[in-house]
C-alpha cells in the first residue's frame, strides 16, 4: 500500500469518511486542475487516479450529436440571448418550453458528428466518446499537492457536517455557552464548545448583562448550513425557551400528563404559563410549583430569576381571562364574541394590579387568551386597554407601587398557592 493510499484511508478511517467519496473529489479536483493549467473551458476533463502508483488517466468526455450549420446554430444562439434578455426585463427566468424551437450546442459536453469521426471510426449519435489527453509531467508532480489540498477540505466538510448534525438536533433546545465578544450589530458571538453561535440583537434581554467570558443558557432557534458552515441562532427572550426549561424541570409535562396551553412572556421581567390536565388526581399548578415552591424556584433561576406567574387554563373564556389577569380578583367578564374583545370589570384596589406596571399584567394576559381585554373600575369609572394604557392616571401608577411594594416581601410560590385557593 503506497503513502497516499495510508494517508487517505487512515483518515477516513478517523473521521468517518467514505473513501470513495474521497477518492471521487479528489480526481474531480485533478480535473479542474488539468483543465486550468493544460486545458480549456470547452473540455469537459475526466481523470482516474491510481493513488497506489501515482499515474493517471485524462480524457474529455463528450456527447456525439448531429452536424448543426454554422450560420444556423449562430443565428438560434443570438436568438436565445434575446429570448433571455426579454425574460430577465420581465423578471423570470426563460423556460425550457420556450426554447424547443432553437437548436442548442454545449460545446463543453458536446461533439458534432463531423469532428467525431476524427476522433472514433464509426461514431453514433448519443455515444459518450471519451477523447484521451497528454498527462505532462509538471501534472504528476501536482498530483500529490492537489491530493493534499482536497483531503484538507474533505476533512474540513466533514467536521462542519459532524457539528451541523449535533447542532440540528439541539434545534429548539437549551444550550449552554460563553459570551465571546461582541458584533458590530450589536449582537454576541456565543462560544458553543465545538463551534459558534449567533445572538442577534432582537433576541437579547435589555436588562441583562452579557459579560464577556460569561456562561449563560440559550435557546436554539434554528441551525442553518451556511457558506462558511453551521449558523447557529440563538435567543435569550424567546418564549419557547420557557416551555423548555418547563418540560426539562417538570416530570408531568414531559410526559404529557400536564398541558402548556399558552406562554406570554415580557422577557427578563414577567411571564404568564397556562396549564390544563384532564386527570382529576393532578393538580397541574401544583406540579409546576412543587413542593415549597421546589420547581417553580428553580425555573425562575434557570430563566435569570424572572418571575412566573402559573394560570390555570378553562376553555371557558371568562374564566380563563379571569384567571390570566392574576394576581388581581376580577369581579365579572363581559365578552364581545364577534370583535373578540372582553371588558374585565375589577374594584378600584384591583384595578392597578390588573393593569400591572406599564400595563404589563392586561398586555400578557390579552397575549395569552388571544382576547383583546379592557380593564375596567367598577367604582372610579376608569377604563384601560393594553393599547391606552399610557393613559393611565399618574395616581394608579404610585398606587400600584405601593402595592407591589408591599407584596415585595411575599414569596412568589405562597402567593400562586394563595391564587389557586381562589380558584
Amino acid at each position: 500500500m503506497s503513502e497516499i493510499t495510508k494517508s487517505i484511508q487512515f483518515i477516513c478511517d478517523e473521521k468517518g469518511l467514505s473513501y470513495d467519496i474521497v477518492m471521487e473529489a479528489l480526481e474531480s479536483a485533478l480535473g479542474a486542475a488539468y483543465r486550468k493549467d493544460f486545458g480549456n473551458r470547452q473540455q469537459n476533463i475526466h481523470v482516474k487516479f491510481d493513488p497506489e502508483t501515482g499515474d493517471m488517466k485524462v480524457w474529455d468526455e463528450k456527447e456525439v450529436v448531429e452536424d448543426i450549420a454554422e450560420d444556423v446554430l449562430l443565428h438560434d444562439q443570438e436568438e436565445m440571448m434575446k429570448r433571455r434578455e426579454d425574460a430577465r426585463k420581465d423578471g423570470r427566468e426563460l423556460t425550457d418550453e420556450e426554447m424547443e424551437d432553437l437548436v442548442k450546442f454545449n460545446p463543453k459536453n458536446q461533439i458534432m458528428m463531423t469532428q467525431a469521426k476524427e476522433h472514433a471510426k464509426k461514431p453514433k449519435v448519443g455515444d459518450i466518446l471519451k477523447i484521451d489527453l497528454e498527462v505532462p509531467g509538471d501534472f504528476g508532480r501536482m498530483a500529490a499537492q492537489t491530493a493534499k489540498q482536497v483531503i484538507i477540505q474533505k476533512l474540513r466538510e466533514a467536521e462542519r457536517n459532524t457539528v451541523f448534525g449535533d447542532f440540528k438536533s439541539q434545534e429548539g433546545n437549551i444550550v449552554q455557552g460563553i459570551v465571546q465578544r461582541r458584533d458590530r450589530s450589536g449582537g454576541f458571538t456565543i462560544d458553543l464548545g465545538k463551534i459558534t453561535g449567533i445572538l442577534p440583537p432582537n433576541e437579547i434581554i435589555q436588562r441583562e448583562r452579557y459579560n464577556l467570558g460569561s456562561r449563560m443558557k440559550f435557546y436554539v432557534i434554528a441551525v442553518e448550513m451556511g457558506n462558511r458552515g453551521p449558523e447557529i441562532i440563538l435567543s435569550r427572550k424567546d418564549k419557547r425557551m420557557v416551555q423548555v426549561v418547563f418540560e426539562q424541570e417538570i416530570p408531568e409535562i414531559s410526559s404529557g400528563e400536564v398541558v402548556i396551553k399558552g406562554i406570554a412572556r415580557d422577557a427578563g421581567n414577567r411571564s404568564k404559563v397556562a396549564v390544563w390536565t384532564d386527570d382529576e388526581n393532578i393538580d397541574p399548578i401544583g406540579s409546576c410549583i412543587g413542593q415549597r415552591g421546589s420547581r417553580i424556584t428553580t425555573i425562575i433561576d434557570e430563566l435569570g430569576g424572572e418571575k412566573i406567574d402559573i394560570i390555570q387554563y378553562n376553555e371557558n373564556a371568562v374564566e380563563y381571562i379571569r384567571f390570566a389577569l392574576s394576581p388581581a380578583k376580577v369581579d365579572s367578564v363581559e365578552l364581545n364574541e364577534e370583535a373578540k374583545e372582553a371588558i374585565a370589570k375589577v374594584a378600584s384596589d384591583q384595578f392597578s394590579l390588573a393593569i400591572g406596571r406599564d400595563g404589563q399584567n392586561v398586555r400578557l394576559a390579552t397575549e395569552l387568551t388571544g382576547w383583546k381585554i379592557k380593564v375596567v373600575d367598577v367604582n372610579a369609572g376608569k377604563e384601560v386597554t393594553p393599547e391606552t394604557v399610557a393613559e393611565v392616571p399618574v395616581e394608579v401608577e404610585k398606587k400600584e407601587d405601593v402595592v407591589a411594594e408591599e407584596k415585595k416581601e411575599e414569596p412568589v410560590v405562597e402567593e400562586k398557592v394563595e391564587e389557586k385557593k381562589d380558584e
